[in-house]
């Protein structure tokens, strides 16, 4: 009988503990079922805490750098400074795009439909600056139509797009919601905004001049 009592007792112990105190806020720290003292747990196991020390190395320090060779666990090895930086090997702006990127029709029709999205709010659905938050008086933006902008490089586009140019023009950087693949389309469909206000009837190639009605 006295087992039975004693089997009782550790259920409802048991299930009081599980089930009784569900969802409820506790505010003081927890009972510490197992102290460290008889069962080391992780917070006194041995191991190396960030920016501390060691004699194991020469100079004593924990943090190393890594080998030579070295790749991210994930994504790609950003070694094209022309492609992520806009830059040549010199650390210039590049003036083309780079190697790895082709400009074609599909390239400008990732370009538009990311400006669309992005860039046309402020600069308007021709870059000419009037977008949508300058009715509402939220300042005056730059038409990329402007001689400044217009000789501007390729790679410094990119850059602005990646960086933004705040405060000075109050633009935020867009590297968090653009790839960089992304960021050159815009430059590309960019340029081609451009070109609609400069370029002429002449530079239309022979095989498209029908389809503007052209000779």
């Amino acid at each position: 009988m006295r087992t039975v009592y004693l089997v009782t007792a550790f259920v409802l112990v048991l299930g009081i503990s599980v089930l009784g105190f569900r969802g409820k806020v506790f505010t003081h720290t927890p009972m510490d079922v197992f102290p460290d003292l008889l069962f080391p747990g992780m917070k006194v196991q041995p191991k190396f805490r960030a920016q501390g020390t060691s004699s194991f190395f020469a100079d004593g320090r924990i943090d190393r750098m890594p080998p030579a060779g070295t790749v991210p666990a994930s994504g790609p090895l950003k070694d094209d400074d022309a492609l992520y930086l806009g830059k040549a090997a010199d650390g210039s702006w590049i003036r083309v795009f780079p190697a790895s990127v082709t400009v074609n029709r599909r390239l400008l029709e990732r370009g538009r439909e990311r400006y669309g999205i992005y860039c046309a709010p402020c600069h308007g659905g021709l870059g000419d600056g009037n977008g949508v938050t300058k009715r509402y008086g939220m300042g005056a933006t730059p038409s990329y139509h402007d001689e400044r902008l217009r000789q501007m490089s390729e790679g410094q586009i990119f850059d602005t797009i990646t960086h933004g140019k705040a405060p000075a023009y109050n633009m935020n950087p867009y590297a968090d919601k653009l790839t960089p693949e992304d960021r050159w389309a815009v430059v590309a469909y960019v340029r081609a905004l451009q070109k609609t206000q400069t370029g002429t009837l002449d530079e239309v190639p022979a095989k498209n001049r029908p389809e503007l009605g052209l000779k």
